[in-house]
């Protein structure tokens, strides 16, 4: 029998949670604050860390759908590592937002938190300043009224969601769940991530422009549970060289049906997902200028160090030794 989902072993036990400060202004849109919400509460149950506290200027806030949220707490003092939820509010209530904590946001990213915005919660971020010579977005609606009522921001149309230097912005509502799984793969890495994304049957999805290189995400837009489960086995056994039958048990389909459904799925067949995954490894490990080559192409299953240089060299079209030298330069070692 398949172990249940919730009582999978995440990947390392976190330190500690992460603090999420919602921030919720008057009118604010339930299904902007509930997505990206959800997707934390999932993670912190697969695997993750987060600790939610609902926050806002006064201690009771009624939403733009009339749904009266109460008990709310006075804006903590931030701290770094915390992240900052700005979820939307009623485009009819955005000549009105003296009730947003200006000053607290500019302390947050000070302090060293995260801040991110759903859908107008972006007018928010402007507000405090935040979004001054910064790429941004928000709700296609309201794009041109943030360009232009904020011209020092730099207003991005067309992207689910935008990071510029911690500060994020996201389009809108399903955008919104986009960002919050980004953040936890950030957080917490690709598996956990996965996981999210299949209790909660959403796609994994990038930004628009953002360049495809991980194939912990690469692959993973469909909805297959079966197809599911033999990437994350892939992803978290680099090392081995299964056959395509334990594949399949592993799925719960047969051979040949499981080799038609993963390619439809991803497009490519297991066999070249899963080498892909070695390589994606491989380029993680040599992160690490400790880890020799040799030790690296053992621990994703490569036959030796020269099996590893000759697939990397087609992967990238370069030498790990020039590639392990611009990474050294690039970050001023």
């Amino acid at each position: 029998m398949r172990t249940p989902l919730r009582e999978m072993r995440p990947l390392q036990a976190p330190l500690r949670p992460r603090r999420v400060l919602v921030l919720l202004l008057p009118d604010v849109h339930l299904q902007d604050m509930a997505g990206p919400v959800q997707v934390l509460y999932e993670a912190s149950q697969l695997g993750g860390a987060y600790q939610l506290s609902y926050c806002a200027a006064r201690p009771q806030v009624t939403s733009a759908q009339g749904l009266v949220l109460s008990n709310l707490l006075h804006p903590p003092p931030p701290r770094r590592g915390d992240l900052v939820l700005v979820p939307g509010v009623s485009s009819d209530t955005l000549d009105h937002l003296e009730h947003v904590p200006a000053g607290w946001l500019r302390e947050a990213h000070a302090a060293g938190a995260r801040i991110a915005s759903v859908c107008s919660g972006a007018f928010a971020l402007a507000r405090a300043g935040l979004l001054d010579g910064r790429r941004c977005t928000t709700h296609w609606k309201v794009t041109e009224r943030l360009r232009t009522e904020y011209p020092r921001a730099i207003v991005i149309e067309n992207r689910l969601f935008v990071d510029d230097g911690g500060v994020i912005t996201s389009a809108g509502i399903t955008s919104g769940i986009d960002m919050a799984l980004a953040l936890v793969e950030e957080d917490h890495g690709p598996i956990v991530v996965s996981r999210v994304a299949r209790e909660m049957i959403v796609y994994l999805r990038r930004n628009g422009d953002q360049e495809q290189r991980s194939v912990y995400l690469d692959h993973r837009t469909h909805l297959h549970p079966g197809v599911h489960r033999v990437q994350d086995w892939l992803v978290a056994h680099p090392e081995k060289k299964p056959a395509l039958a334990q594949l399949a048990h592993i799925a719960a389909l047969s051979p040949r049906h499981l080799t038609r459904v993963f390619r439809s799925a991803t497009g490519v067949t297991p066999k070249q997902f899963a080498a892909k995954v070695k390589v994606q490894v491989a380029r993680d490990l040599l992160a690490d200028p400790q880890r020799t080559v040799e030790a690296i192409a053992e621990s994703c299953g490569f036959e030796d160090a020269r099996q590893l240089r000759r697939i990397w060299k087609q992967s990238y079209g370069v030498s790990i030794a020039r590639y392990r030298t611009g990474q050294r330069l690039a970050e001023g070692t």
